[in-house]
């Protein structure tokens, strides 16, 4: 089964890249994708920054969006990570992308080479008439500290395989104004846990989630409520949630939500240099969390 952008709401996992030995554990990874789907998650996004993407090697990274796309075997989208500084590179883990079959991609905008926005615009206009897929563009300016501006945006919402945003700037005047900039039929999806209610309030259709990682049927289940338009119990959710929101990034991410996952005995916590693994500190603030939310098994 394949997927159209209007299938692209809910709660989508930022996955984890589980690693053992130095090496992606792909037992562990499938466990995951299954263990996801069995707990309601609405799709899945391997290889974004979560996946600490940066620190997979080219051959690993398509054989993670491998592993994912047939794992899920049609039963939820799969929008891969497929993002570059490099418009050559980004191209290709593209169409490396849509040849394995994934639904769409998430591309990161141009981290450290600091493009303007016209360079910003050309490169995912070239992304998009190298490759026929749906294109989500990621902006995260916390990382990459570059921002597609909402001008930039409208015109990135013309081309007709850029259909929408992943949106981690925690800008909660964006929403609106994109959706003007853009029109109705733009997907927008946050990128930050802690402001998805707000988001999704707005206008927003679903959240590419850490915390997702950790509490997929407690995130599903929010993102469920705010479809129905049944805030209260969003809110509620939230409420509940926000400790974990806050604790998996006491430290830098992926960190802190490795060890979460390996709490509930489904990978270990092992991460790739320059990152390093959570601390006695962090952990403990994590594990509390994840008591706080009732969240202590798979």
């Amino acid at each position: 089964m394949s997927f159209a952008p209007d299938d692209f709401n809910g709660s989508f996992p930022a996955l984890i890249t589980p690693m053992k030995g130095g090496g992606v554990d792909e037992v562990a990874f499938r466990r995951l994708v299954s263990w996801h789907i069995a707990q309601g998650s609405h799709g899945l996004v391997p290889c974004g920054t979560t996946g600490e993407s940066p620190t997979l090697s080219h051959e690993e990274h398509m054989r993670v969006v491998e592993i994912c796309v047939a794992e899920a075997a049609g039963r939820v989208p799969v929008i891969a990570g497929a993002g570059s500084n490099s418009t050559v590179e980004a191209i290709a883990l593209t169409r490396h992308a849509k040849e394995v079959g994934a639904d769409a991609v998430l591309s990161v905008t141009g981290y450290y080479n600091k493009p303007s926005q016209e360079g910003m615009y050309r490169h995912y206009a070239a992304i998009a008439e190298a490759v026929d897929i749906p294109i989500i563009v990621y902006i995260v300016p916390g990382r990459t500290i570059v921002e597609v501006s909402v001008e930039t945006m409208g015109r990135l919402s013309k081309i007709p395989n850029i259909v929408g945003v992943k949106d981690a700037t925690a800008n909660l005047a964006r929403p609106l104004r994109e959706r003007a900039a853009c029109g109705k039929n733009w997907i927008q999806l946050s990128g930050e846990d802690g402001t998805a209610l707000a988001y999704m309030v707005q206008g927003g259709q679903g959240c590419i989630s850490v915390t997702a990682n950790v509490a997929p049927k407690l995130c599903a289940d929010f993102q469920n409520a705010c479809h129905k338009q049944d805030y209260s119990t969003a809110l509620a959710l939230q409420a509940r949630l926000m400790p974990l929101h806050d604790a998996l990034f006491c430290e830098p991410s992926p960190a802190p939500v490795k060890y979460a996952v390996s709490q509930l005995g489904l990978c270990t916590d092992e991460v790739r240099l320059p990152l390093v693994a959570a601390t006695e500190r962090a952990r403990a603030t994590v594990r509390a969390a994840m008591e706080a939310a009732g969240v202590t098994k798979a």
